[in-house]
């Protein structure tokens, strides 16, 4: 069996035993709490880790784009949900011949999406789910108030192959009472119309911990849980401890006794801080950060007891995760130092 010696940098590391207890744990709040867990994918891209998080209790899962869903459904995974618009001739028939294979959801937030959707599908027999998608303060896609939710939802009642699917959203972050305040009054407002809404469907990691029983939402759609990163420990959902993923990096220069140059730069570790003042930090190695990066160079500013060697491989744990996952073709499955598999990252690069 290859150990994490054997292999080449840069590469991730996918730690299965810290993985699987972040599984395990988030499915143990949601149930506890009464709440749906519908996990995005986007984070790991990988059928494995899909097929886990249902075994372990999640409802269905979580795709971006078409593109994804497409290789969750080769893989088996058959309750699909799509949180995004859908628009084009080309997309909107690869989304119905999805739809012949799974139990599909998707989101709509217009007129113009939703009409593309009616005019696709038309069979009653099976009819398309659709969420409203609602804007309950992240300022990106969605209704701006209960009453456009409403006329939406009626527009999605008149259309023969469609059904009326729930409310979603993503929250801004730390801002989940805000939407809990929205979406309460739009389904109120639903309620007032004739209309009921069973589902309300909300995203983001952190929030999701902070969700209890008398929450609006019946549904999560958690997806840097499984690996975390950098920016979750910042906002106190897990600690470094709790990360599995991790970049394995090679010391390559160390110009300077406060400085050394790793082979993982931005097309590594991305660029992506999510706010953060940084782009990583060296796993078991306090007091060495990733302070800037180019393209295949990141340059590591160590402080205090912090040394490194020329050679010295060392693991960096990204601000976020989500974006490295999708600049490797494949992942490292790892117990200790040992390697237990090798995956292709199924579901990179499929944007469309």
């Amino acid at each position: 069996m290859l150990s994490i010696d054997d292999l080449d940098t840069p590469a991730i590391l996918i730690d299965v035993d810290r993985a699987e207890a972040n599984i395990a744990r988030a499915q143990a709040h949601a149930d506890r709490h009464g709440l749906k867990l519908r996990p995005h994918i986007k984070t790991h891209k990988l059928p494995y880790w899909a097929k886990k998080q249902i075994a372990a209790g999640a409802v269905g899962i979580t795709c971006q784009k078409i593109g994804e869903a497409e290789v969750m459904a080769d893989a088996g995974l058959n309750d699909i949900f799509l949180p995004y618009n859908i628009v084009g001739r080309a997309k909107l028939e690869r989304l119905k011949a999805l739809h012949g294979r799974v139990t599909l959801s998707v989101t709509s937030d217009s007129m113009e999406t939703l009409a593309g959707l009616a005019a696709t599908f038309t069979d009653p027999g099976q009819p398309l789910q659709v969420l409203v998608e609602c804007d309950t303060g992240m300022g990106r896609c969605g209704v701006q108030s209960a009453s456009e939710a409403v006329a939406l939802v009626r527009e999605i009642d008149k259309a023969r192959g469609l059904a009326f699917g729930g409310l979603m959203t993503y929250p801004a972050a730390g801002r989940a009472a805000e939407a809990e305040a929205w979406l309460a009054d739009a389904r109120q407002a639903l309620a007032a119309s004739g209309l009921a809404c069973e589902r309300i469907s909300s995203g983001g990691t952190p929030d999701m911990w902070r969700a209890g029983e008398a929450s609006v939402v019946t549904e999560y759609r958690p997806g840097t849980y499984i690996y975390l990163d950098r920016y979750q420990v910042a906002k106190g959902v897990g600690s470094l401890d709790d990360c599995a993923l991790t970049v394995l990096s090679t010391v390559i220069s160390h110009p300077t006794s406060t400085r050394a140059i790793l082979d993982a730069g931005s097309k590594a570790l991305s660029s992506d801080t999510l706010g953060l003042p940084d782009f990583g930090e060296l796993l078991g190695m306090p007091g060495a950060t990733v302070t800037s990066l180019s393209e295949e160079h990141g340059n590591i500013t160590l402080s205090g007891d912090a040394r490194l060697r020329i050679g010295e491989r060392v693991r960096v744990v990204p601000d976020h995760c989500c974006v490295v996952t999708n600049l490797f073709d494949e992942v490292h499955l790892i117990a200790g130092e040992r390697v237990l598999e090798t995956l292709p990252v199924a579901a990179r690069g499929r944007m469309g």
